[in-house]
């Protein structure tokens, strides 16, 4: 078969014009075409009165050999690529060797699991949270009633803070060898919609990301993984070898249990303080991090609607519009949307008590009144918190308490409108954008908490991006912070065979070890981590 990309169609064209496009496009009568497959669809709306469909097609012809010829220059035909999974090693028959340890179970500890537990690897998965249901119950507690689970919450427990999110699975990491199909055909087995194959920026949402966990989960365990909830790692055990390098030889729990292992993926999530810094007590090598800070904006999704697909807006075949947006301001900051959530609303996502923090989530149909997203700064170790590996995390913890405060002190969200916010005052009431935080927001001054010069860069990127979508800088939309989960403000550092630079069989996976950034890429690095552990077990 032959991959066809960038196959433009009328947004409401009827199903034979597939076949027509693809004859038209590729010079042959229509005999010639033995069947096609759609494999991806977006959309370009930047003719909003035009807006066209996009496919990549795998096409079967009578000649391939032909038309390939005829287009051997242009990059849009080629070859169907080979997608599918190939293991790297496997288990013999009866092994029962000492058995893998994966500390986490969001997205990356998740297919590392799944993937040692499909090679016959039987890998032990731990966790500090419950599983997902139990976990859903301790959120939902912070929302609705302002009490904080530390060690169940939006951060930790079964799937990590991806199933509190928009269920996004796209991301931009080079993957020549189609680990994220891999991610993508186990979520549909798992009970994904058939559709993220096929879209070109698919989602799930909430409420099927917990069905979907748990399906997982009972996979790797009828293969022999095992899962252990509520058990918090609270230091590594080492042995300094002859050649002076040191080896990790187990893992010390919170309660006093100890579990020998000699290969251990470290998938914690970007909030994991408590490791971090005993990792960095340890001597394990780690570096600081550029993250960034800023708040979640909310407008009316009807107004995002009309800005990106005008006329066409509400057309079934486009869904609840998107954007992402950036501006480079005179102060050398760079300010950009970040994770936006269409129909969605903003959650409380903090995990340490006296914080607030702000992420964004949607379930699968988008359906919700507003349409939110981060908007943020972007900022480094050495500009900006240059005191050591973990200055990134008291910055963090510093915005987060000043916040709570802001908020008055009640897990509520210190707000203001975009108005208030541009006038330099502070905000005492609400306009036509209702905030979707829960707890609440508190009306008042983002100056209170978030530092100069984000505020500098807020003012000149807002009418900015108020020029490429109608309404972004209108004085109802709302503002609520603090935003500073980005991304992990640390980086754990790891060699060519993604073990630690300094202590062998340790090995730093996913978005806590600053490798990954979202379910897709810290799957997809869940994978490359298992794959490492796996041949690592075979070689000895």
């Amino acid at each position: 078969m032959l991959r066809l990309s960038g196959l433009k169609l009328p947004l409401d064209h009827p199903a034979e014009a597939m076949p027509a496009a693809i004859c038209e496009r590729l010079g042959i009568a229509p005999h010639e075409l033995l069947n096609h497959v759609v494999v991806r669809r977006g959309n370009d709306a930047r003719r909003k009165n035009a807006i066209q469909l996009v496919y990549t097609v795998d096409v079967e012809l009578t000649d391939e050999a032909a038309v390939l010829a005829r287009f051997d220059k242009d990059h849009d035909v080629r070859p169907r690529p080979d997608t599918d999974y190939k293991f790297v090693a496997k288990a013999v028959e009866g092994w029962s060797g000492k058995r893998p340890v994966v500390i986490g179970a969001g997205p990356c500890g998740l297919f590392a699991g799944l993937i040692l537990a499909q090679m016959g690897f039987r890998p032990i998965i731990l966790d500090r949270g419950k599983v997902v249901r139990e976990r859903t119950k301790d959120t939902w507690g912070l929302w609705r009633r302002g009490e904080l689970n530390p060690d169940s919450n939006v951060q930790f427990g079964e799937g990590g803070a991806g199933t509190f999110s928009d269920g996004k699975l796209y991301c931009r990491v080079k993957d020549p060898r189609f680990l994220g199909r891999k991610v993508l055909e186990e979520f549909v087995e798992a009970g994904a919609p058939d559709d993220i194959l096929t879209e070109a920026h698919p989602h799930i949402g909430t409420f099927r990301l917990v069905t979907m966990v748990e399906a997982m989960r009972r996979q790797i365990e009828a293969l022999g993984g095992e899962y252990r909830w509520q058990h918090r790692v609270e230091d590594i055990e080492l042995e300094r070898q002859g050649d002076g390098t040191q080896r990790l030889r187990g893992l010390h729990l919170h309660g006093g249990s100890f579990i020998e292992a000699d290969h251990v993926v470290m998938a914690v999530g970007h909030s994991a303080r408590p490791t971090f810094e005993m990792l960095h007590r340890r001597g394990v090598h780690i570096e600081p991090k550029p993250f960034s800070i800023g708040v979640r904006i909310e407008h009316p999704q009807s107004w995002i609607d009309r800005a990106r697909f005008g006329q066409c807006a509400g057309h079934p075949a486009l869904g609840a519009a998107a954007y992402s947006l950036a501006h480079h301001c005179a102060n050398d900051r760079t300010v950009y949307s970040f994770c936006m959530c269409p129909g969605g609303r903003v959650v409380a996502a903090t995990s340490e008590e006296g914080c607030v923090v702000t992420n964004g989530m949607s379930q699968y149909s988008r359906a919700e009144f507003n349409a939110n997203s981060g908007l943020v700064v972007g900022i480094d170790p050495q500009r900006d918190y240059p005191e050591g590996p973990l200055a990134g995390i008291d910055l963090q913890r510093r915005l987060e308490s000043l916040a709570y405060v802001a908020g008055g002190s009640s897990y509520n969200a210190p707000g203001q409108t975009v108005g208030d916010f541009l006038a330099g005052r502070a905000s005492t009431q609400l306009g036509e954008v209702i905030p979707s935080y829960k707890p609440g927001v508190t009306l008042t001054d983002l100056s209170s908490f978030l530092p100069d010069f984000v505020l500098e860069a807020f003012r000149e990127a807002l009418p900015a991006f108020g020029r490429q979508i109608a309404n972004y800088d209108h004085p109802d939309a709302i503002m609520t912070g603090v935003e500073t989960r980005t991304s992990s403000p640390i980086r754990i550092t790891r060699g060519k065979d993604f073990q630690s630079l300094n202590v062998a069989g340790l090995y730093p996976a996913g978005e806590g070890a600053g490798y990954a950034g979202g379910i897709l890429s810290a799957a997809i690095d869940g994978i490359k981590v298992a794959e490492a552990v796996a041949l690592g077990i075979a070689a000895r």
